[in-house]
């Protein structure tokens, strides 16, 4: 699932670092290339791919939590005051 991702980070890391060595570009170039070609739009994707998981993960929190048992006032193992 993330060999996608990761191959784009070392695309946009190449283009980034033919930016930064041009004569005519710069480091800053170079920085901004890999900002907004490489780690905006993957993060983005992998956080929209990562959607279903998530949902899962917390349908199945909110499962466990409604099995388990709810104290009330007079549970017997309470001790009396």
């Amino acid at each position: 699932m993330y060999i996608v991702p990761i191959a784009w980070l070392y695309v946009a890391l190449m283009m980034s670092v033919a930016e930064a060595t041009n004569t005519n570009g710069s480091i800053l170039g170079g920085i901004l290339t890999f900002i907004l070609y490489g780690i905006l739009p993957t993060s983005i994707i992998v956080y929209v791919m990562g959607a279903p998981n998530r949902k899962k993960a917390r349908l199945a929190a909110e499962k466990a939590e409604d099995k388990t048992p709810q104290l009330q006032n007079d549970d017997p193992t309470k001790p009396n005051p």
